[in-house]
């Protein structure tokens, strides 16, 4: 069974206080994102990075305050998640065809880089997802009922498994997250813990 490490939005401007749109809390996961990242590398993983890459002037910043601005710090992603010699891969529509064997290099880390909040937005994801081909998604990150959900919605519909760590997320609201766990292990998903993946 071939596994991919899905991390969601382990960026700087939701991870700690001083982020621009702080997800309460969420600086407590941080050490539990490193055990992932560093069990990935060390067992060959590829991991998925989603993150949001906005413009100063982005559509969404009439819903959610301005963050994650390309180029700012709060952009980046946190040390504990960052892998070497990352690929970027950008929502510029790209074309995969037989003389261009894939535009995705084999690498360690895919950075996908989102405007919205589902990572689905990304025209490249389903491809990139295509050429891995896992037979099994490991999911975490932020925020739970907002971004998470999305992915781990959108990967359930793969047809993959799917597992949601669940030390390694956090929400902006506790209901709203009991509520999105119990939608994703009605419709097949698995709710985990970093210990079981890391066993």
């Amino acid at each position: 069974m071939k596994t991919v490490f899905f991390d969601v939005d382990t960026q700087l401007d939701f991870l700690y206080p001083a982020g621009a749109l702080y997800v309460r809390g969420a600086e407590a996961i941080v050490p539990a994102l490193g055990e992932l990242t560093k069990y990935a590398a060390s067992h060959g993983i590829p991991v998925v990075s989603t993150a949001d890459a906005h413009a100063e002037d982005d559509a969404e910043f009439k819903t959610w305050r301005p963050h994650c601005v390309l180029g700012t710090t709060g952009q980046q992603k946190t040390a504990a998640t960052q892998l070497p010699k990352a690929q970027v891969v950008t929502t510029d529509p790209v074309t995969i065809d037989a003389s261009n064997d894939s535009i995705f290099q084999t690498v360690g880390q895919y950075v996908v880089e989102k405007q919205k909040l589902d990572c689905f937005t990304n025209p490249n994801l389903l491809p990139l997802l295509n050429f891995l081909a896992a037979d099994r998604y490991v999911v975490y990150g932020v925020a739970t009922e907002f971004c998470v959900s999305c992915a781990i919605m959108g990967l359930l519909s793969t047809g993959a498994k799917v597992e949601l760590v669940a030390d390694a997320i956090r929400g902006l609201d506790a209901e709203a997250e009991r509520d999105t766990l119990t939608r994703f292990v009605t419709a097949g998903g698995v709710v985990t813990t970093v210990d079981r993946i890391i066993a």
